[in-house]
């Protein structure tokens, strides 16, 4: 299975980069990981349509792009009256035969979220013409990674770089120590993008203001960088940030969902470091809104809700969504508590940088972008 080899690769390579250089909100009871709730008749004759997710290892409760994405299936059950299903996986051992599992509930559209359910989803709705699919962070691909179009899968992708610039910029703005970082959890396309947009946001700071903030964790150009190897492992979130806090960086980026949250305990506990979050708002979704200078946010949820809502009403389409600032499918959360701190210089710079990227003036390049 291509992604699979791809990952197993990238963890070996991640390790070997790592070795050179808090709890979740209460919510309703969700399944055991690896394991899948089954659909009930909804009260009040609503409709028989059963739309159907599946996490990636991370789980419904990983403050992150999960998270996001069964939010916006509870939304699709609470404003369309939708049936719904669901299935945490515990491990890619799971991916496979928790949308199996999903095709035989008869689930009318399956969504996969995370880029390494590629494979099993593009399986399933390869053997299940009938049947619609989502993709969350992935198109479709052949054994030689060309790209394939199916009429029956939906690939939902984010174009985070755009994002990612401009929360580089404000952290080459607000730091003190003139040096920021970033890490992601593994080297795939939908990590790296935030890490490439992230690196141009500060060159642009620095070729803007003529400072020399420097970056840790990313190199865009050698596409090599620092990885904590999965999206599970806090401790290595926190062991990386450490080494970044040692070497002076005072704003940090991890792109690597709950391991994160790891980095932002590290930050949590030195003082004076502060974190930018990403998928949804981190001022939000975890309880270090103290220390999130802003979040760097895909609308996962909205865009869950969306592709539902088109399919049960059976204008289901397998054109890709592609989330930007323009339609704003992504974007930079508010500063929130920091809000009095960041200059109104810099908060107009950011404007004005978001306006000439909607306007097509400026365009952030990544060669992680989905087409």
């Amino acid at each position: 299975m291509k992604k699979s080899i791809y990952a197993t690769a990238l963890v070996a390579s991640a390790a070997l980069a790592l070795a050179a250089c808090g709890a979740a909100p209460e919510e309703e009871e969700t399944p055991a990981a690896g394991e899948e709730t089954t659909a009930e008749e909804t009260e009040g004759g609503a409709s028989d349509f059963l739309a159907c997710v599946v996490s990636d290892q991370g789980g419904w409760d990983d403050q992150s792009f999960n998270q996001s994405a069964y939010e916006g299936l509870l939304k699709a059950v609470d404003e369309l009256g939708v049936q719904e299903a669901d299935a945490e996986s515990q491990s890619d051992a799971d991916y496979g035969p928790n949308i199996d599992s999903m095709v035989q509930q008869g689930c009318n559209l399956t969504i996969g979220v995370g880029f390494l359910l590629e494979d099993p989803i593009q399986s399933a709705a390869e053997a299940n013409p009938d049947v619609n699919f989502g993709l969350i962070d992935s198109t479709f691909s052949d054994a030689d990674f060309n790209p394939v179009e199916l009429d029956n899968a939906k690939p939902i992708v984010f174009n985070t770089a755009e994002a990612a610039y401009l929360g580089g910029y404000v952290a080459a703005g607000m730091t003190k120590t003139g040096t920021v970082a970033t890490f992601g959890g593994m080297q795939i396309p939908s990590v790296t993008i935030f890490m490439d947009g992230f690196a141009d946001g500060v060159a642009k700071y620095n070729e803007d203001n003529g400072t020399d903030v420097t970056l840790l964790g990313w190199d865009k150009e050698g596409q090599k960088g620092s990885f904590s190897g999965d999206f599970d492992n806090r401790a290595q979130g926190q062991t990386l940030t450490e080494q970044f806090i040692a070497q002076g960086a005072d704003i940090i980026m991890p792109v690597a969902g709950p391991v994160g949250l790891g980095a932002a305990a590290a930050a949590d506990a030195a003082g004076d470091v502060w974190v930018i979050g990403v998928d949804s708002d981190w001022y939000e979704s975890t309880e270090f809104g103290s220390i999130v200078l802003t979040s760097v946010i895909k609308q996962i949820g909205q865009a869950v809700f969306d592709t539902i809502s088109e399919s049960a009403d059976g204008n289901f389409s397998a054109d890709p969504y592609i989330g930007t600032l323009e339609n704003e499918g992504v974007g930079l959360a508010p500063f929130h508590d920091f809000d009095a701190e960041v200059p109104q210089e810099l908060k107009d710079a950011v404007t004005a940088l978001q306006e000439q990227i909607i306007a097509g003036e400026i365009t952030v390049e990544s060669v992680n972008a989905p087409q």
